[in-house]
């Protein structure tokens, strides 16, 4: 079942009925349904909302989301069913949901990308849209790859306790986030399974000591009333969540509108970057300025701990290789494509800075 759906303006509809003299081109709209399992607030619901309005600026008002909060129309568990289904003509997809489906794209949760969120955005983008295989692994789901999110840098909350090297992970009850709980876990930490909405709850009332997460979250999820301190891991990050078209819903758009979803979805990757690492930022200060209500320690870990994390993911990258094969894909060409890009945009960072605070 598709809802790409085309109306005409009201403009033209009067025009069809005589109530307008003067000579008007009938102006088509054409509505993409769009599913997102979170509310209607936060980093990603910003961008969608930024999105909606690009792709109708560069459209001429012919092209519109909208979107369905909530998990109205599925929840992130079955979102790539559902849009390749076709219960919504696109939507969001978590990859650590699907690591058979989403093989490809959860390469972007692993820290081969490091912490910063545009260079991991700009180049997962680029092996999602560079290589054959993985367009056409997702058409082999009624998928479309449209353009790319972050959950950005992965760091860890606590209570009561403090993580200032990695020896104090052991011991600790946690709330892990893919990979990197992984990584907790074999590092001794005992690993409880809430979700991020629920580990507010869990540090209240001493159900885990510590959660990873992300800076933005903090306010967001009301964490700087429960936590005593934050540790930045300068580690990797979550970046295998983005948006998907349903396939036959995007073939049914003509090459102009594709044209255009193309443009926007590759402008999202500077543009969510904006979004995230402001949020990021604003919240980071928050605490270090001691802004909040209770007091949060900002503690940040050295070069050489990140190099014993990094060491720890190694099993688990060798897992995902295993597992990207099995679905027909190369995993060392993907990583390969994948960390020549993220050593071309880290360059470009460094010698330029972020996009948006350029002339």
């Amino acid at each position: 079942m598709r809802f790409v759906t085309p109306t005409l303006s009201a403009a033209a509809l009067a025009l069809s009925f005589g109530t307008l003299s003067f000579a008007t081109p009938a102006a088509a709209e054409t509505t993409i349904f769009y599913g997102h399992s979170g509310p209607a607030r936060g980093t990603v619901p910003a961008a969608l909302k930024w999105f909606d309005g690009r792709i109708g600026e560069l459209s001429n008002g012919d092209l519109k989301l909208d979107v369905q909060w909530g998990g109205a129309l599925f929840k992130a568990s079955a979102s790539v069913q559902s849009i390749g289904d076709g219960v919504a003509d696109a939507g969001s997809i978590i990859s650590a949901y699907f690591q058979k489906e989403m093989a490809a794209y959860s390469l972007a949760d692993l820290p081969l990308g490091g912490p910063n969120p545009w260079v991991g955005l700009r180049a997962t983008d680029h092996l999602m849209r560079s290589m054959p295989e993985i367009t056409e692994n997702l058409a082999r789901q009624n998928l479309v790859y449209i353009g790319t999110f972050t959950a950005s840098d992965v760091n860890v909350a606590c209570k009561g306790a403090e993580i200032n090297s990695i020896k104090d992970i052991a011991g600790k009850k946690v709330r892990g986030a893919g990979v990197y709980g992984k990584v907790f876990g074999e590092l001794g930490a005992t690993m409880v399974n809430l979700s991020v909405y629920e580990a507010y709850q869990g540090l209240d009332t001493g159900l885990i000591d510590c959660t990873q997460g992300y800076s933005y979250i903090i306010p967001a999820l009301k964490w700087h009333e429960v936590i005593d301190s934050y540790t930045v891991l300068n580690w990797g990050q979550i970046g295998g969540y983005g948006m998907f078209m349903n396939k036959y819903s995007y073939d049914a758009l003509s090459d102009e509108q594709k044209a255009v979803m193309t443009q926007v979805g590759t402008e999202l990757a500077d543009k969510f970057a904006q979004i995230v690492i402001g949020a990021n930022s604003k919240a980071l200060t928050a605490m270090r300025d001691g802004k909040f209500e209770r007091p949060v320690k900002v503690i940040e870990v050295t070069a050489e701990e990140q190099a014993e994390l990094n060491a720890a993911t190694v099993p688990f990258l060798d897992d995902w290789k295993e597992n990207a094969a099995s679905v027909g894909l190369n995993p060392d060409q993907m990583i390969e494509v994948y960390t020549d890009a993220v050593a071309k945009y880290t360059a470009e960072y460094e010698a330029e800075g972020y996009p948006w605070e350029r002339n």
